[in-house]
């Protein structure tokens, strides 16, 4: 079964059944991250082969708008801390590892995957905002688009990893 796609064994217990495609795509985008992954170095975290974005910018850009989407989501503005993170995106550490940003990355997935079991479908189309511009949209637009964006953003890795590699 772990050849297998995580949407192919089956649903995530205790997540409803309409939130189960949100569930597996993080749950696959963490697989995906540990297996494009595992064979780098610390030398490769911020590496822009060809102008493409760093492995570490998208390590912190899939957790960063997770964390943002599932915020707007409750219906809550961003708090600093958030807005901060977000304009750290991309800029280079020395105190970040590969194994400390996919560390805080999984985090972030258990953390959203366990909101999702707290979410009553009869809610999914009720009206939420994005952003400062406070753009409307529904609660499943916004737990949708943090699911596919991070998802984008691993395909996005991948080619940065096999760039470097």
């Amino acid at each position: 079964m772990e050849k297998l796609e995580v949407w192919m064994r089956g649903p995530i217990a205790g997540i409803p059944n309409l939130l189960q495609p949100i569930a597996h795509t993080l749950l696959q985008v963490e697989e995906d991250i540990l297996k494009y992954t595992q064979q780098l170095s610390a030398e490769h975290l911020w590496v822009k082969p060809y102008g493409n974005a760093s492995i570490g910018f998208h390590l912190q850009h899939i957790k960063g708008v997770i964390d943002r989407m599932f915020t707007y989501a409750e219906n809550k503005a961003l708090t600093t801390a958030q807005f901060e993170y977000l304009h750290q995106e991309g800029i280079p550490h020395e105190d970040l590892s590969i194994e400390s940003l996919i560390k805080n990355l999984q985090q972030q997935i258990e953390h959203s995957v366990g909101k999702l079991a707290s979410i009553d479908p009869k809610t999914l189309t009720q009206e939420r905002f994005l952003g400062r511009k406070r753009i409307p949209t529904t609660l499943m637009g916004l737990l949708f688009h943090a699911a596919e964006h991070a998802q984008r953003h691993v395909g996005q890795l991948l080619v940065t990893v096999r760039c470097i590699k």
